[in-house]
């Protein structure tokens, strides 16, 4: 019997208690597959994350059996990432202060910290942060990511010493020192990433990377190749790890919480990106909220086995997808053909060539970066191409981690233009068409004298109530009869705050005066949710002379208005 807790939080092992035997031999195939290239990879980003090759190790096999419990997805498969180690490389260099040592325990701290702001995350179901970054953005962002790591891979590829840590100053060095290259270095690394791009093209479902950290073994050993200089992994200790804790000052903590949200929050932008593509080709919905509740599980697996943190991996979900990959048994699989070779084979490690693990580093980067975007957004919208571009700049310029704040603060940006001056229509009739419809749109469209139908299509809050007033004022100056009433279609808001009420009710004053009469029609009764229920009640019953449950109703109205006037002058009259 399961219980109620893994029913709803580990889908992966309720999926067990439904599992096919027919899906065996494919889950199988495609674990071993996974294996073949999370284990070259997770050795190369170790690289990248500033730690011995065999934390990479770590952080490829154990995020996989957590994932394996805890996601939701079937396909997805967790481990290193270029673009997250990158960032965890930027934020503990300056924390560690070149002590070995203090960096990995600071590492493990991040891993951990990250993983539970993601479990926090998802218990507070906040999944809806997967769309804070908008597409463009996100791309610019990985597209510098992966500029930096090539140009970073450049002095293991061409085998010269660099003292560079930004990437302009990489890319001066690497001109200036090309001709320090070192040759045995050079030949090797470029024939490798040659036979890696020539694997990738013709036969993308053979492990590639490993067969060329294996290709890279052999040179090395039959040729003698460290002997000239070429730089070897050197020794990968055996095992399972140690696990260790150091207790840091406050300032510490509070530097990794904030790297951790960054991470969190780029991490787990792009790993549900890959997580939703594959259901979505397989025909099934994912959890976001669980997703951030699996990413912290792997995170702090990660963490408890030394490793840094981790998140979805395009590469190596698609090569899962490519064998035939149907449950999350597959992750169990990869991780326990890692767990082996961890064991028992790690005495060949010793030999790979860092030439052989940069040509893998470089050709997943070239991966990362998004060409097909940029020329979609060249095709499709030039302003969302500047920001897209605008990021990498960004990226290469600040740095790893200024870029998140960056990228953030564009998401923002981004958002707060498009709401801030949003499209708004005067409404007239269409012959031939029910309702009422922009006269932009048609031209032939007929309008009442005397009154405007107007609809401002956004939420009306703090930062656009202002540019409403002023269109509404526009629009009345415009008119070319004068106007008596003015009736907002209100079925496009959503959301009002206090500032957009005051305002408003300002405004109805002000054409009062003038002896425009400002009303409403089509208005949401979940706008006063906003507000204190007694508050709210108040005013609905105050306003209900200015709202109108539909425009037909607000024509109505206005075309009545005369007949009401009467009306009311008689009862008045009456009344003395």
């Amino acid at each position: 019997m399961i219980s109620g807790f893994a029913h709803k939080y580990m889908p992966g092992l309720v999926s067990y208690t439904r599992y096919d035997r027919s899906w065996l031999l494919s889950d199988m195939g495609a674990g071993l597959s996974v294996a073949a290239i999370a284990l070259p990879v997770g050795i190369a980003y170790s690289d990248l994350a500033g730690v011995p090759a065999v934390v990479g190790m770590y952080s490829a096999i154990f995020p996989l059996l957590a994932y394996a419990l805890f996601g939701s997805s079937r396909q997805l498969m967790t481990g290193p990432d270029a673009a997250t180690c990158i960032i965890v490389a930027a934020s503990l260099a300056p924390l560690a202060g070149g002590d070995p040592e203090r960096y990995l325990a600071l590492m493990v701290l991040l891993s951990l910290m990250t993983g539970i702001l993601f479990v926090f995350a998802g218990l507070s179901r906040l999944g809806f942060i997967a769309n804070f970054l908008s597409q463009p953005i996100l791309i610019g962002y990985l597209n510098g990511i992966a500029l930096i790591i090539i140009v970073g891979q450049l002095q293991k590829l061409f085998g010269y010493s660099g003292e560079a840590d930004e990437f302009f100053p990489k890319l001066a060095e690497f001109i200036d020192k090309f001709d320090q290259s070192h040759l045995p270095t050079l030949t090797l690394g470029i024939g490798l990433l040659a036979v890696l791009i020539v694997l990738r093209r013709i036969a993308p479902r053979l492990p590639a990377a490993l067969i060329v950290v294996i290709a890279g073994i052999i040179a090395v050993v039959m040729l003698g190749l460290d002997q000239d200089g070429v730089a070897i992994l050197g020794s990968v200790p055996a095992g399972l790890p140690t696990f260790h804790f150091v207790v840091f000052d406050i300032d510490t903590y509070t530097a990794l919480l904030d790297d951790a949200a960054g991470i969190a929050l780029v991490s787990f932008t792009s790993g549900v990106l890959t997580a939703k593509s594959f259901a979505r080709r397989n025909r099934y919905e994912i959890d976001t909220n669980q997703e951030l509740i699996a990413f912290g599980s792997c995170n702090i697996a990660s963490g408890l086995a030394q490793g840094f943190p981790v998140t979805g991996a395009d590469s190596r979900t698609a090569v899962n997808n490519a064998m035939g990959g149907k449950t999350q048994l597959v992750g169990i699989v990869a991780a326990g053909s890692m767990l082996l070779v961890l064991f028992f084979l790690t005495g060949p490690l010793t030999n790979v060539p860092t030439a052989a693990l940069a040509a893998v580093i470089m050709v997943a980067a070239v991966g990362l970066f998004d060409y097909k975007e940029l020329r979609d957004l060249y095709r499709i919208s030039h302003r969302e191409l500047l920001l897209c571009v605008g990021t990498t700049v960004g990226v290469l310029v600040l740095g790893v981690l200024p870029g998140v704040l960056l990228a953030v603060a564009l998401s923002l940006f981004w958002l707060i233009t498009v709401t801030s001056r949003p499209h708004d229509a005067v409404l007239g009739r269409v012959k031939g068409i029910k309702g009422f419809h922009d006269i932009s749109d048609y031209p032939d469209a007929t309008t009442i004298p005397g009154l405007i139908l107007y609809r401002f299509d956004a939420n009306l809050v703090f930062y656009n109530v202002d540019y409403f007033l002023e269109r509404v004022r526009a629009t009345i100056a415009a008119a070319e009869t004068p106007v008596e009433w003015v009736v907002v279609d209100a079925s496009s808001v959503n959301v009002v705050d206090i500032t957009a009420v005051q305002k408003v009710d300002e405004l109805r004053e002000e054409l009062a005066a003038r002896g425009i009469k400002f009303v409403s029609a089509r208005v949401k009764q979940s706008l006063l949710r906003y507000f204190r229920e007694d508050w709210g009640a108040g005013r609905k019953q105050a306003n209900a002379i200015y709202r109108y449950d539909t425009l037909k109703s607000a024509v109505k109205a206005f075309n009545n208005r005369d007949i009401q006037e009467v009306t009311n002058l008689a009862g008045s009259t009456s009344t003395k």
